[in-house]
C-alpha cells in the first residue's frame, strides 16, 4: 500500500485542515517557532498543521537544553528568559509553580522542561483546529512538491513529507576544530554529541580547545571525576566575565550611535562610544553592554561589510566575553578548580596533535617530558594516582603542540576536546540539507559566510538574491544578517514575528490543500 503524498509513512502528520508548515530543527529555535505559530493560530482560529522535525528526537530540548548535568546553568537571568513574546514574566510563573522560584539562574535542564511544557500548552490552546506532529528524522533535501503542496522534504531512510512552507530552525552549526584532529577516540570534535563525554571518566588529563562558555560547561562535566585536571587553550586566553545578577535598567544608557537614522555607522566611532560609556560607569559596565545588545541588529545592518569583517576578526572575542557572561555558580566552580590546580588557562594557538603509542610508563623517565606537559608538575601530581592509571599505565595518549608567540609548548593529555563554539563558515558545513540547498542555489551565504542570507523577516535569499516565498529561517542561521541572534530573547521575538507573518497570509487560507 502506497502512503498518501500528504503524509509521512511513520510517524505521520496529524489529520486536519490548513497549510502544512515543516519546522526543521526541534531545539530552542524550532520549539519557539512552533509555540508562537500555535498561539497565533489559536488566537486567529486559523487551521494549521506543523511538523516539528528533529534529527535526534530531542524535541523541545535540542543541543543546549538536553544536558542532564545540574551544574549547567543558563547564562542569563531567569527574569529575561521568557519564551513567550509579550509576556516577560511567563518563565518566572512557570519556575514558581515548578518549585524553582527565586533562582536567578535556572539549570539548563529545567529550562528545557519549561520549553517542552510551554509547547504542550500551546498545542492544547490550538487544538483541535491546529495540530503539531513531532517527527524524528533528518531532512536531506527539499524539492518541488506534488498534489497541491509547494515542497517535498526528502528525509533519511527514503521517507518524504509534503509541505507548503519550511522554516530552517537548525540552530548553531556543529563546532569545527581549528586544527585537524587525528582519527582517534581520544579526540572529541563535538562535546554536545549524545554521549560524547561519557568516556572521559578515567582520570586522565584533559586539554580543551577554547576558553568560552562551552569550555566552562565541558570542564564542569569532566571534573566531576576528582582525579581529572584540565588545561584550556585559546588564542586570547580570555574567559567570560561573571554575571553580576540583577542590575539596573538597561534602557537607562544611551549612545549617539543608538539613534537609528538609517545612516551608516563606522566601527571605530561605535567602539569609542561603547568604551567611553563603560569607562564612565566602571561599576555598571554590564548595563552598557545590555543596553547596546537590543540595538546590535540595526547597528550591524548599518556597518559596512569591511567594518563587519574587522569586527569579526579583531573585536568579536572581546564583545563575546562581556556579552555572554557566566552565571555566579559557574564562576564559583571555576575559581575552585583554578585554586586547587585542576584547571589552568593557556594563551596560544594549537598547531599540531600527535597520538602517542600506548606503552607502559617508565617512572624513571618522567623527567623527560616537555616543559608545560600536563603529565608533569603540580597539575597532575596526586589526582592522577590510583584508579585506571595504576599498574604502570601512562596517563597521556596525545601530544598537543601550542605556539605561544613564537615559543612552542607540548602538552601531554589523555583527552582532547574541541570547545571552540559553533562552526563559523557556512560554506564548509557538513549538514546534508544545507549543502544541498547551497548546491541547488535555493539559499546563499551572507557576505561574511557566518550563516544564511535573508530578508529581515527571515525569508531566505536564493543564489540570485531573490527572497523565497516558502522557505524561512531564524536564530543562529541569521548571524551574518543580525549578528546578535543566538539568545532566547532574540529568537523568541523572531519566532513571534515570523508566526504573525505566516498566519496572516490570506492566500494560505485558500490553499488547495486546506481541506485535506
Amino acid at each position: 500500500m502506497t502512503a498518501s503524498p500528504h503524509t509521512l509513512p511513520s510517524p505521520g502528520l496529524a489529520p486536519g485542515r490548513g497549510p502544512v508548515i515543516a519546522i526543521i530543527g526541534g531545539g530552542a529555535s524550532g520549539t519557539l517557532t512552533a509555540i508562537h505559530l500555535l498561539r497565533a493560530a489559536a488566537a486567529r482560529q486559523y487551521p494549521l498543521r506543523i511538523a516539528l522535525i528533529d534529527r535526534l528526537g530531542r524535541h523541545g530540548l535540542g543541543e543546549a537544553y538536553s544536558t542532564a548535568n545540574p551544574a549547567h546553568f543558563l547564562n542569563a537571568l531567569t527574569a529575561r528568559m521568557s519564551g513567550v513574546a509579550g509576556d516577560p514574566d511567563h518563565l518566572l510563573r512557570w519556575a514558581s509553580a515548578a518549585g524553582l522560584g527565586g533562582l536567578e539562574f535556572l539549570p539548563r535542564q529545567a529550562f528545557g522542561r519549561y520549553l517542552q511544557d510551554t509547547l504542550a500548552d500551546a498545542e492544547r490552546r490550538a487544538a483541535p483546529l491546529s495540530r503539531l506532529s513531532p517527527v524524528t528524522s533528518e531532512v536531506l533535501a527539499i524539492r518541488p512538491g506534488a498534489a497541491g503542496r509547494r515542497m517535498r522534504l526528502l528525509l533519511a531512510g527514503g521517507a518524504t513529507l509534503e509541505a507548503d512552507l519550511a522554516i530552517l530552525a537548525t540552530g548553531n552549526r556543529p563546532p569545527s576544530p581549528p586544527v585537524p584532529f587525528p582519527d582517534t577516540p581520544w579526540c572529541i570534535t563535538n562535546p554536545w554529541a549524545p554521549g560524547a563525554l561519557d568516556a572521559v571518566r578515567d582520570g586522565r588529563p584533559v586539554v580543551i580547545l577554547g576558553t568560552g562558555l562551552t569550555m566552562l560547561d565541558v570542564a564542569t562535566a569532566v571534573t566531576a571525576d576528582p582525579r581529572t585536571t584540565v588545561r584550556a587553550v585559546s588564542r586570547h586566553g580570555m574567559l567570560p566575565q561573571v554575571h553580576r545578577g540583577s542590575g539596573g535598567p538597561a534602557d537607562a544608557i544611551w549612545l549617539p550611535a543608538l539613534s537609528d537614522t538609517g545612516g551608516p555607522v563606522r566601527l571605530p566611532e561605535l567602539l569609542w562610544q561603547v568604551r567611553s560609556a563603560m569607562a564612565s560607569r566602571p561599576n555598571h559596565w554590564q548595563d552598557v553592554v545590555d543596553a547596546v545588545r537590543p540595538h546590535v541588529p540595526s547597528l550591524w545592518r548599518r556597518l559596512t561589510d569591511r567594518d563587519k569583517q574587522l569586527f569579526v576578526r579583531h573585536v568579536a572575542r572581546y564583545w563575546e566575553v562581556h556579552r555572554h557572561r557566566m552565571p555566579p555558580a559557574t564562576a564559583r566552580r571555576l575559581t575552585e578548580l583554578r585554586c586547587t590546580g585542576r584547571l589552568s588557562v593557556l594563551r596560544g594557538r594549537v598547531t599540531g596533535i600527535t597520538e602517542i603509542p600506548d606503552r607502559p610508563a617508565d617512572p624513571l623517565a618522567s623527567g623527560s617530558l616537555a616543559p608545560g606537559s600536563l603529565a608533569a608538575g603540580p597539575l597532575t601530581g596526586g589526582p592522577l594516582t590510583g584508579g585506571p592509571l595504576t599498574g604502570g599505565q601512562r596517563p597521556e595518549r596525545l601530544r598537543i603542540r601550542v605556539d605561544q608567540d613564537g615559543s612552542v609548548t607540548d602538552l601531554a593529555a589523555g583527552w582532547l576536546i574541541n570547545a571552540t563554539g559553533p562552526g563559523s563558515d557556512l560554506t564548509r558545513t557538513s549538514d546534508p540539507l544545507l549543502r544541498d540547498l547551497l548546491g541547488q542555489g535555493m539559499v546563499r551565504p551572507d557576505p561574511l559566510r557566518l550563516g544564511l542570507d535573508a530578508r529581515p523577516d527571515g525569508a531566505v535569499l536564493d543564489a540570485a538574491g531573490t527572497p523565497s516565498a516558502t522557505l524561512f529561517t531564524l536564530g543562529p542561521t541569521l548571524r551574518g544578517v543580525r549578528y546578535e541572534t543566538t539568545a532566547i530573547p532574540e529568537i523568541r521575538d523572531q519566532a513571534a514575528a515570523l508566526a504573525a507573518l505566516l498566519t496572516a497570509v490570506p492566500q494560505a487560507r485558500e490553499h488547495p490543500g486546506s481541506a485535506a
